[in-house]
């Protein structure tokens, strides 16, 4: 099954990828003050990725 993502969706799959390397640090259980910190910006672009690539189709989203 073949991917036709634009632009939007492949800004999008590059957020979430971002997304969820950032969290790696923040979930480990010796992980520091800063770390930490790092999960909400994580958060935010894996979010936001997730929007990107839910509306870069045409069509009723599911």
């Amino acid at each position: 099954m073949a991917l036709n993502l634009s632009k939007q969706g492949l800004v999008g799959v590059v957020l979430m990828l971002v997304g969820v390397l950032a969290f790696l640090p923040g979930l480990a259980p010796s992980s520091g003050q800063v770390a930490t910190i790092a999960l909400l910006p994580a958060a935010l672009l894996l979010t936001y990725g997730t929007y990107l690539v839910g509306t870069d189709g045409g069509g009723r989203p599911v």
